[in-house]
């Protein structure tokens, strides 16, 4: 999804589907023009995975940098990611995953290791007016919490500190449907700066690749916990109301065109 997300930004397109007027990513994701992107990755490879990726999604791969970490690994408190902002002009940059720019000598687990990371990662932020896009892994239902608040919160299901979460402005959850092995969809969790947009749906298909569905009727918390309920009821709403355009009908004359479909 984040791919997709720059290959728009570096072509100057809208990166969300059309008709979202509430979107599920922080603001208006309009660009105006087409920007540069910096993008690390600790677990995929550039030349035979994410340079692919985004040439299948249209990307001008040439606003796309990536900072040299063979010799030494890049961490968020390295001179090199300020350095590589300055140099590229970068308006957005993507650290995938976060585990793997924290250093070798930080406790995912403790605040008080994480919070001076992700201090420096806003500061950058706000000192170079880019975007900072951390991807994280989702847990199991562990560490002693019980699966109801697990499922429950879902502030709790990101790897390591809360201050992750809390540190960030606005925070999105990609989940699958479930039976639906196809469809992902992306909730906001939290928005410190601007309304919570609705949840937005994609596909990933073998044939077809990559395809915006638009708003899906889902919380975060179902997402999570495998209850697609939400977007059951929004189709039984759809369907009563195609059913009583027209005005009144039978309640037998409703349970027949259901049972009909």
């Amino acid at each position: 999804m984040v791919l997709q997300i720059i290959a728009k930004l570096t072509k100057g397109e809208a990166v969300l589907p059309s008709g979202s007027d509430e979107p599920a990513l922080e603001g208006k994701t309009m660009a105006l023009e087409p920007v540069n992107v910096i993008y690390q990755t600790a677990e995929d490879g550039l030349g035979d995975t994410i340079k692919p990726r985004l040439l299948s999604a249209g990307a001008d791969c040439s606003r796309v940098m990536v900072i040299d970490d063979n010799d030494q690994a890049l961490t968020m408190m390295d001179a090199r990611l300020e350095e590589a902002i300055i140099q590229t002009k970068a308006r957005l940059v993507v650290l995938d995953p976060i585990q793997g720019f924290l250093g070798t000598d930080v406790d995912m687990r403790r605040a008080n290791e994480i919070r001076p990371l992700m201090k420096r990662v806003a500061v950058l932020a706000e000192k170079y007016h880019c975007a900072i896009i951390l991807i994280g892994h989702m847990n199991k239902n562990s560490n002693g919490k019980s699966s109801y608040v697990y499922k429950r919160q879902s502030s709790y299901r990101g790897l390591g500190s809360i201050d992750f979460q809390a540190a960030a402005r606005s925070v999105l959850i990609v989940g699958r449907i479930k039976d639906e092995t196809e469809i992902r969809v992306v909730c906001h969790v939290k928005s410190s700066l601007a309304p919570e947009g609705k949840s937005i749906a994609f596909r990933l298909d073998k044939d077809t690749g990559f395809e915006w569905i638009g708003e899906y009727d889902i919380s975060a918390d179902d997402l999570l916990s495998g209850d697609n309920r939400g977007q059951k009821i929004h189709a039984a709403k759809e369907f009563l109301q195609e059913v009583l355009a027209s005005g009144s009908v039978a309640q037998t004359k409703v349970a027949e065109e259901a049972e009909s479909r």
